[in-house]
């Protein structure tokens, strides 16, 4: 995505004649406005467009490019007023839902900072203090918001093998007066730092990809008797309670597929979640979907098939069962189970065509029983996939999917959470995401939620103008942006 937030800089270069619409609602002056617009006049320095790159030939999902011209340009507001009505009963007042509008326009404006006050200044009709209690005080109707913007996502991107993807991105923070700060390891910095964590869900189909839903991370601490008077402050509900990340992902995974609004097959996550037995259990309480989600090295597993047998206990006059191998041998890590694998046994698959040449790993799978306290627990797939080099360098991956199932399937999978990183990338470079500085907790999902809708409306607006892309590109990993590979590259398997 590049200037106007995606392509809206894709027609020819030429000076504008008048002012746009878009110009009229916001004070921007015409050669600013028409450099953010004209990419093909003005260099964009902010960064280099983000395009994701066909990774397989028959399991890719393809996401279109944006391609708007000159003309498209001029009922942008009118088309934002439209997709704004949808959501007008989730305010009980006026002047919030004037102010909600104000705000999301703010946030396609080429601010450089999009905090509050600067929005409010710079969008016709905002207010400082109006804009403030919207985000922080209002009363919104979120529940019915996720839902009629879920019903949105689902008619334009809908499809029933559909990824739902979970991570957490972190928001660094000055002070300690903001809710759920706290000194704690900032994924966006690569280390630990004075910041809040935000725990999201992002849907991603063949149409596009959006950020569907999100949960506040709140550090155990916060729950502690001395923040007794800041979660006061902040407007922290009393029902909320402390959960890990993988609970919170594991929620919104749950709620999602309970609502049975928004249709999707597979589920992908890092190793925090991949690694935690609460988030497992959330995604195969969603029947009907496949689970891939990162793992640590050290998970430990045996080969199967592996012999087992039936434990009966008492304990307490109640009996019970429990499964337990009948072997000797001892459960082994999967790096280790990685380094035994033979040659032969490696399949090499270009991934993608990098600016440096074709992207390459090559990946192995096998089935192995998990085990926990040195007993068995759940047969998964394990897929293995490593650099080609001297000292590779080793990725792991499990999946309840069936044993059916292709690696070609595989292989796609491990490159599809590439979409929850670009809604990341694209609403905190574009939309300001990370621009708030809110401090309570309603401010904070308000302005989330509203990020959430910006994103998705930039699809909307796409899908409404019926643009088709002359090429399209398909899911694929951050180094690879931009480029472009053959179908038939990843055929096979």
């Amino acid at each position: 995505m590049s200037s106007f937030f995606l392509c809206f800089a894709v027609f020819p270069p030429g000076p504008l004649v008048g002012r746009l619409s878009l110009q009229r609602r916001l004070n921007i002056d015409t050669l600013t406005f028409s450099w953010y617009l004209l990419l093909d006049t003005y260099t964009n320095t902010r960064r280099e467009r983000m395009l994701p790159a066909c990774r397989t030939a028959d399991e890719t999902f393809a996401i279109p490019q944006f391609a708007l011209t000159r003309s498209d340009i001029d009922p942008f507001m009118d088309e934002l007023r439209e997709f704004h009505t949808a959501f007008r009963a989730c305010f009980a007042r006026q002047e919030p839902r004037d102010q909600f509008f104000n705000y999301m326009v703010g946030q396609f404006s080429a601010l450089e900072r999009k905090s509050i006050e600067p929005l409010a200044l710079q969008v016709e009709g905002g207010k400082v203090r109006a804009m403030q209690r919207l985000v922080s005080d209002a009363l919104w109707d979120e529940a019915a918001m996720l839902e009629t913007y879920h019903r949105l996502l689902q008619d334009e991107m809908g499809e029933p093998d559909g990824v739902l993807s979970v991570d957490e991105t972190g928001f660094v923070k000055k002070g300690d007066e903001s809710v759920g700060v706290a000194r704690q390891y900032c994924g966006s910095l690569g280390k630990v730092e004075n910041c809040q964590v935000g725990v999201f869900a992002a849907y991603a189909s063949r149409q596009g990809y959006a950020l569907v839903d999100k949960r506040l991370f709140l550090p155990e601490r916060w729950f502690a008797d001395p923040y007794t008077a800041r979660r006061t402050k902040c407007k922290l509900p009393a029902e909320v309670t402390w959960q890990s990340k993988p609970q919170l992902a594991g929620a919104m995974v749950q709620g999602l597929h309970q609502a049975g609004v928004l249709s999707f097959k597979y589920i992908v996550a890092d190793c925090l979640y991949g690694n935690s037995p609460e988030f497992w259990a959330a995604c195969e309480a969603c029947v009907g979907t496949v689970a891939f989600v990162a793992t640590p090295a050290d998970t430990r597993g045996w080969l199967q098939p592996l012999a087992t047998t039936v434990h009966t206990s008492t304990y307490k006059g109640a009996q019970r069962t429990k499964r337990v191998t009948v072997t000797d041998t001892p459960p082994g890590t999967v790096a280790e189970l990685a380094h035994a694998i033979p040659a032969t046994f490696w399949y090499r698959r270009t991934v993608a065509e990098g600016t440096k040449g074709p992207i390459t790993y090559e990946f192995a799978r096998k089935r192995i029983m998990l085990c926990k306290d040195g007993q068995p627990t759940r047969a998964v797939w394990l897929l293995i996939k490593r650099t080609l080099v001297a000292h590779p360098q080793y990725w792991y991956y499990l999946s309840n999917a069936p044993m059916s199932a292709p690696l070609r399937l595989f292989v796609w999978l491990s490159g599809v959470r590439w979409a929850i990183e670009q809604c990341f990338e694209e609403t905190k470079t574009e939309l300001g995401m990370d621009h708030y500085e809110v401090r309570k907790y309603p401010g904070w999902h308000h302005h989330m939620l509203t990020c959430m809708l910006a994103h998705f409306f930039l699809w909307h607006l796409h899908s409404r103008l019926e643009k088709k892309s002359t090429s399209a590109d398909g899911l694929a990993s951050p180094e690879v942006i931009g480029s472009r590979v053959a179908a038939q590259s990843l055929s096979g398997g």
